[in-house]
């Protein structure tokens, strides 16, 4: 271990965000923000639509530059530093982006080589991680015949291959049936209990935030809110529930409805809109 991997360690933040700034031409996306996320931590990012998260997101992954500010990812400056903190995270976008034309095998190698696994170790890292998501006995099928949530599943395992510290989830659930939503929350806690794998989500399912984060950041009109447990979002707001605390900080509302068999919800500043 170098000395620069010693340094690393002394620090208990894997994600450090400091007076991070987007700007683009007269608009602020992302105004002045800094907050940190622990080793291991199930960290949610909130807001409604409009409140910078994507911005924010895509600063993280090096996707976007910032306009001021620091990121550190893993010990590595996101700005400076692309190539560590690529390597870094793995990310599951909330689009589906796996080849539907390719087999589910095919769609793993191929994000394999692009983060030159080993061909030695290739084939016994994808099966591992197919077995994780109960996907093994389908590797040969084209993903085109899979089901949203075998999909997601399989992005899971893809973004896993070549073990990140950090996972990014953006709207890992969304559109999905209850019952597949709670497999997919059986691995993502599994990975970071059993693995010390830092999970990074955003939803719109806020008893999912409830429920599985140990700490979440609340975001509106580019600026960080509040950060905290549910407990002391709660008590700071005098509300019972996440989705009461959300509304009392941002004035947004959320509400759910039945669309296409599937449970979605939608968030919009002060008021709902249908479809």
């Amino acid at each position: 271990m170098s000395i620069f991997d010693i340094l690393k360690t002394v620090t208990d933040k894997i994600i450090e965000v400091s007076n991070l700034t987007k700007k683009f031409k007269d608009f602020t996306a992302v105004d002045d923000i800094s907050f940190s996320v622990d080793h291991g931590q199930i960290f949610a990012f909130l807001g409604p639509n409009g409140a910078g998260k994507t911005t924010t997101i895509k600063m993280l992954t090096t996707l976007l530059s910032p306009t001021s500010g620091e990121i550190t990812i893993n010990g590595f400056d996101a700005v400076s530093d692309k190539n560590h903190v690529r390597s870094s995270f793995g990310i599951v976008f909330q689009d589906q982006s796996l080849d539907d034309e390719l087999t589910a095998y095919e769609n793993m190698e191929f994000h394999a080589v692009l983060y030159d696994i080993p061909e030695m170790a290739r084939r016994s890292r994808i099966e591992e991680m197919l077995k994780f998501v109960e996907l093994v006995d389908r590797q040969n099928h084209l993903v085109k015949t899979f089901s949203g949530g075998m999909k997601r599943r399989l992005e899971i395992a893809r973004g896993l291959l070549h073990h990140p510290k950090i996972f990014f989830l953006d709207e890992p659930t969304q559109g999905l049936d209850p019952q597949t939503r709670n497999h997919i929350w059986s691995y993502v806690r599994n990975l970071s209990k059993h693995e010390n794998i830092t999970i990074f989500f955003t939803t719109h399912y806020l008893e999912e935030a409830q429920e599985y984060a140990d700490k979440i950041a609340i975001m509106d009109r580019g600026k960080i809110i509040k950060v905290g447990t549910v407990h002391e979002i709660l008590a700071a707001t005098g509300t019972k529930t996440l989705e009461q605390g959300f509304l009392a900080l941002t004035g947004s509302e959320i509400r759910e409805e039945e669309a296409s068999g599937a449970d979605k919800l939608r968030l919009h500043r002060g008021m709902w809109r249908g479809r």
